[in-house]
């Protein structure tokens, strides 16, 4: 991976505990970093405030990109339906599932980053601990970096730090960068978008996946000692 300090990068930036992780791994790579989200109508949407409570720590400009109204077939932006059952057109996927969003914020972002001099893009994509998610695995990314440098006249790098992390080597990682209150304290993950519940590993509630593998990994970083 290359790591030269001299380039700005792009961090897709969520505010949950992966990107979290990701804005601040790039803060100690490149020159200068700055960071995008996206308002797709997600029912966590309390996520992008505490990204920019967060972007604001790491002093990293942020933006939030509204495209809502863009995604559907997701637990995630029909909110009535619950993120813990199956996805009901591919059953074998979670229902937290959104259907081309990775390609979409990608294509997105290497725009929006071309317009600022910007061909570093780093996202929190992991697929050892993914939930199913196909866009999430590295053969996708690379193929979106591939189309990307075609479609731009420029080459585009797609970073991935967390690609072949567990959940348990993330929440090391956040500690190694010296983050690690900073994503005990401010990422939020939960799908419900639950801030009312404090735990150790974080705000949320163990009703859904997100928050579950969030805290099994915290208890497995806990247990080796890595926190």
């Amino acid at each position: 991976m290359d790591t030269t300090l001299d380039r700005p990068a792009l961090v897709l930036f969520s505010g949950g505990q992966d990107s979290t992780t990701c804005l601040f791994w790039a803060k100690a790579r490149f020159a200068r970093v700055e960071a995008l989200g996206f308002d797709y109508g997600q029912k966590h949407r309390v996520e992008l405030e505490q990204a920019a409570l967060i972007a604001e720590r790491a002093g990293a400009p942020f933006e939030v990109m509204d495209i809502r109204g863009t995604l559907r077939g997701s637990a995630l932006t029909e909110h009535d339906r619950d993120v813990s059952a199956a996805h009901e057109r591919a059953p074998e996927l979670p229902a937290s599932f959104v259907p081309g969003r990775n390609a979409l914020f990608l294509t997105l972002a290497a725009s929006r980053a071309f317009t600022r001099g910007i061909t570093d893009l780093v996202g929190g994509m992991c697929q050892t601990d993914y939930s199913g998610y196909p866009d999430c695995r590295r053969d996708f990314i690379d193929a979106m970096e591939t189309a990307l440098s075609r479609a731009l006249p420029a080459e585009v790098r797609i970073h991935t730090p967390l690609m072949h992390l567990t959940k348990a080597e993330t929440w090391k990682l956040a500690a190694d960068l010296g983050v690690l209150e900073v994503v005990r304290e401010l990422s939020h993950t939960d799908y419900n978008g639950d801030r009312s519940t404090w735990n150790e590993w974080g705000y949320g509630k163990l009703d859904n996946p997100a928050s579950l593998l969030r805290a099994k990994g915290y208890e497995e970083a806990k247990a080796k000692g890595w926190l």
